[in-house]
């Protein structure tokens, strides 16, 4: 929760991190954008987390599910697809966690948030959940893949040393969000632009980072200066 409110201030976002029921009808409606993210899903905050979808559907509200870690058990599954056919605008996970969505199903050899597959396994399944669920669908990987069933985009830059740094998956989607909230009608677009943009800073981070603890300080900071002919410069995005 930390790294996602810091990569959203850097970025210029305002995020309010709310969890109590109680707050969800007067929170919700004033957000331009509402992020969902189960990663310490507890039978608690789920009927939180529905209330939170209900209220920006009612409020013609985009919002972005990270379904985190959803094929590991069956409690987290079974509220993933709940709210997958709750029409979020995007979906963005890895590609094993898209690749359970896919299939219903748990997987036996899941480890936890952290992704079996490279996100070009998950092309197909990405597809058709984006056609199932009307929703844009994101997989992290080397190359970050969008689709939207019909168009699919990839999002080349990056490093790998952000996978050593806990909630760098969660702050992407959580920047996708403020993205698509500038613009719900472009959401493709907008979450195409927020992973690429998400990758330049890592990568210009990573040139002055020592390890995972100094690239987590130096992408915030990098973030936080980018110019746009820097990303205009940097930007590697292709049609696949």
């Amino acid at each position: 929760m930390d790294l996602v409110a810091n990569v959203l201030l850097a970025a210029g976002a305002s995020p309010a991190m709310i969890h109590s029921i109680e707050e969800i009808p007067d929170f919700t409606p004033k957000a331009h954008a509402l992020y969902i993210n189960v990663g310490t899903l507890t039978p608690d905050w789920l009927p939180a987390i529905k209330l939170a979808v209900q209220v920006a559907n009612e409020n013609k509200k985009p919002w972005v599910l990270d379904p985190v870690a959803a094929g590991a058990s069956g409690f987290r599954l079974k509220a993933c697809l709940e709210l997958l056919r709750t029409n979020p605008t995007v979906v963005r996970g890895n590609a094993s966690e898209i690749m359970a969505l896919f299939k219903g199903s748990e997987d036996s050899n899941s480890k936890g948030v952290d992704s079996i597959h490279e996100s070009t396994d998950a092309v197909e399944a990405a597809k058709s959940l984006a056609q199932i669920s009307g929703s844009i669908v994101a997989v992290s990987g080397a190359v970050d893949i969008v689709t939207d069933g019909q168009r699919v985009v990839g999002a080349k830059n990056g490093v790998s040393m952000l996978q050593k740094i806990t909630a760098t998956g969660c702050s992407v989607t959580a920047l996708i969000a403020a993205f698509v909230a500038i613009d719900p009608s472009r959401a493709f677009e907008a979450t195409v632009s927020a992973l690429s943009v998400f990758g330049v800073a890592s990568e210009i981070g990573m040139d002055m980072a020592k390890g995972p603890a100094s690239l987590r300080m130096h992408l915030i900071d990098s973030l936080y200066g980018l110019d746009q002919a820097t990303v205009l410069h940097r930007v590697n995005i292709s049609v696949i």
